[in-house]
């Protein structure tokens, strides 16, 4: 914007008014390149709320699985359950899931741990990038 605070001044020099007209090539070159970029690389948009909202959802999810511990002795699942709590984003959630399965399975069995995973998997639906996707297992049929 500073450049067109410029303008009134490049038209009183006298023969620079190819200078204003090189500055008003730039800004429309600039301006033509962030177009095609945001047109070539357009993502999903999430605002940056809704990303808070969705990691702070999910993390509640997989604590709320865990939740199988008696409060007696020490905390068997401390270490993935601090893991979770302190996930940055949530690419670090869709890592743990496998934790989070493991401890499941061996309360309440596979099949249950299958089915909460699977919940919690759904919750990532459209937030990650496309190569972190749930791969159908041939185990599962």
């Amino acid at each position: 914007m500073w450049v067109l605070s410029l303008l009134p001044l490049l038209r009183l020099a006298p023969n620079v008014g190819h200078i204003t007209k090189l500055i008003k090539m730039r800004w429309i070159l600039s301006s033509l390149i962030n177009e095609i970029q945001n047109l070539l690389y357009r993502r999903p948009h999430h605002a940056p709320c809704d990303g808070i909202i969705a990691l702070n959802n999910i993390r509640e999810a997989m604590l709320d699985c865990l939740d199988g511990w008696d409060g007696k002795g020490e905390n068997p699942h401390a270490q993935v359950e601090r893991k979770i709590v302190y996930a940055n984003n949530l690419q670090d959630l869709w890592y743990l899931r496998g934790d989070v399965m493991a401890i499941i399975a061996s309360i309440d069995g596979e099949a249950a741990a299958r089915n909460r995973i699977a919940r919690i998997s759904d919750m990532f639906k459209g937030l990650l990038p496309k190569g972190l996707k749930s791969r159908p297992s041939p185990l599962s049929h």
